[in-house]
């Protein structure tokens, strides 16, 4: 299932080192609960989403596939998938906004499920009574989208982009099943992540983020390169500007590692707001700050577990400052 640290707090980080190896799935293979670890059968995605069928081409070992390099194409695959496998009636995002792929997105959930499968005495809780906080929804609002279908969990998703929260919203406007489900608010404060976002009185069984991973403009647009190097195309100026996405979904000063130590620091002032914090970190050289920090705010628990798509890998990392018990009371009542 990952890569696991699982201790209570020890004031000296050596203990970071002694990392426990528990069973995960083969790398480059999904969460064995990822539809997406199959093939996509594009005549069942055709069938639910007709405009696919415009962007398949031949693949080079057989069978047919798109041109992942082409943006459109991205957007109608992921709308099929969406269709298909989430009963989502309607999804589009604006020009310009990260375009994410889904077979990732759903296997963070499904390992967040996991996590919190270990504090039920290893069932997953469904159910609408489990309360998840999606930071940084994003205008695609994938997490949630799919956390609804495959769990019944409610969410509420927050950003920093009033045209995200706009987009998001009437995404959730045109799927009326979700209305109920999903809520969008507005994060005023650049500066916050949790504060000035979710009330005083209420809590979560868990959060998750996908913080944007780079420290500069200049590097989001040579990792967006690198990208569209490794899907063996030439880049050109449209297709950086279409898989750039907006500057908050990609950039902040800092990278990836301030964000997240921003986030510990905000969450061990609000330690009761979730059972687990969590969040995406997709470089491995992020680590050893960010459980630095961890072990500065004094967080009773730890878990790192590796994830897989295709030939790359990230990790989500979760950490409580709550006792299991009181992770339990939180799946019962949040």
């Amino acid at each position: 299932m990952g890569l696991c640290v699982t201790r209570p707090f020890d004031p000296d980080p050596r203990w970071l080192k002694n990392e426990v190896k528990i069973p995960r799935p083969p790398k480059g293979q999904l969460h064995p609960r990822n539809p997406h670890r199959a093939p996509y059968d594009f005549p069942r995605l055709i069938q639910r989403c007709p405009e696919l069928k415009r962007f398949l081409q031949p693949h080079p070992l057989g069978g047919e596939t798109i041109d992942f390099a082409d943006p459109a194409a991205v957007l109608t695959l992921n709308r099929a998938l969406l269709k298909t496998h989430y009963a989502v009636v309607h999804w589009d995002i604006p020009t310009g906004f990260l375009c994410p792929p889904i077979p990732s997105r759903a296997d963070l959930l499904h390992h967040a499920a996991d996590l919190l499968a270990g504090d039920a005495e290893g069932k997953i809780p469904r159910g609408p009574s489990i309360r998840v906080l999606d930071i940084g929804v994003g205008a695609n609002c994938v997490y949630p989208l799919i956390g609804t279908h495959d769990y019944g969990w409610r969410f509420v998703g927050t950003d920093l982009d009033h045209a995200a929260v706009d987009w998001a919203r009437r995404l959730v406007a045109s799927n009326p099943a979700l209305v109920e489900k999903i809520e969008i608010r507005l994060q005023l404060s650049s500066n916050s992540i949790f504060e000035n976002v979710v009330r005083a009185d209420e809590t979560f069984a868990l959060s998750i983020c996908n913080p944007p991973f780079h420290a500069s403009p200049e590097e989001a647009a040579a990792g967006t390169l690198r990208k569209l190097r490794n899907l063996g195309e030439k880049p050109t100026t449209k297709a950086v500007l279409n898989f750039g996405g907006r500057s908050n979904e990609l950039w902040c000063r800092g990278g990836e590692t301030a964000f997240v130590r921003r986030m510990i620091k905000e969450s061990a002032a609000r330690p009761e707001l979730c059972g687990w914090f969590t969040s995406l970190v997709s470089k491995r050289g992020s680590l050893t700050a960010i459980y630095r920090e961890l072990t500065r705010w004094r967080a009773r628990e730890v878990r790192t577990i590796n994830m897989y798509a295709g030939q790359k890998q990230s990790r989500l990392v979760a950490w409580t400052f709550l006792l299991p018990e009181r992770r339990r009371e939180r799946l019962d009542t949040a």
